[in-house]
């Protein structure tokens, strides 16, 4: 692939790029605080340096990647104190976009959000009590909530802005929580809130169930704290 490619092949090496250096810094493959060189990668991968300066800047507009003046372009640090910040503002946000789900959301569209409960209960991981793993986009009930408000600033901001670093601090920092079993319960009462077209209860329901989630993660950083 050339800088000559036409756009359509440009743009899909860029797509295909992009996805790859995501998954790899979201698992860890790329370690945080790593340097980004273009070079490298456009060796690595094959790719033309336009390519990479185009993959680069969509990591970095979905916070994975940082670039400082005169130090380049680096994976991001993850800090405990940013992560209880975004579930303070989910808390805040992801209850608005349940209260406009349960005015917004289709019957048919309730259904499928109870079949993907359903889907989630299949998992061995849940089903012992030891996680509650959830593939991303459409497989992610709380993506799926947020799409359902039908509200552009609060899809952009929960599912283009903040999502992709969600997901890095989820596998980074650990996915076994002594909270599976709660949380799945918790979800299934948001989806009937929502079913009873309850914006208020399904937007208390959402608010307690994030806020329950920060404070097992400040349990959790405590004891780390102790031992």
């Amino acid at each position: 692939m050339n800088d000559s490619a036409p756009p359509t092949l440009q743009n899909s090496a860029v797509d295909q790029l992009y996805q790859r250096l995501r998954t790899e810094i979201i698992h860890g493959d790329i370690a945080m605080g790593s340097k980004i060189s273009e070079a490298e990668i456009s060796r690595n991968y094959n790719v033309s340096r336009s390519t990479v300066r185009e993959a680069i800047g969509r990591l970095e507009s979905t916070y994975l990647v940082s670039r400082k003046a005169n130090a380049g372009a680096r994976v991001v640090e993850l800090d405990i104190n940013e992560l209880l910040e975004i579930y303070q503002v989910r808390e805040a946000l992801e209850g608005m976009a349940c209260r406009l789900a349960a005015e917004q959301m289709s019957d048919a569209k309730i259904v499928e959000l109870e079949q993907l409960l359903k889907a989630h209960m299949e998992s061995s991981e849940l089903q012992t009590g030891q996680a509650y793993y959830q593939k991303e986009g459409d497989l992610d009930f709380h993506y799926r909530l947020v799409q359902g408000s039908q509200n552009s600033k609060l899809i952009h901001f929960l599912c283009d802005e903040l999502y992709t670093k969600l997901r890095m601090y989820r596998y980074q920092f650990g996915m076994v929580s002594p909270r599976a079993v709660d949380a799945y319960a918790e979800h299934r009462h948001i989806v009937q809130a929502i079913n009873d077209r309850d914006g208020e209860m399904a937007e208390m329901l959402m608010r307690r169930h994030i806020r329950a989630s920060r404070l097992n993660v400040e349990r959790q950083v405590q004891l780390r704290a102790e031992q």
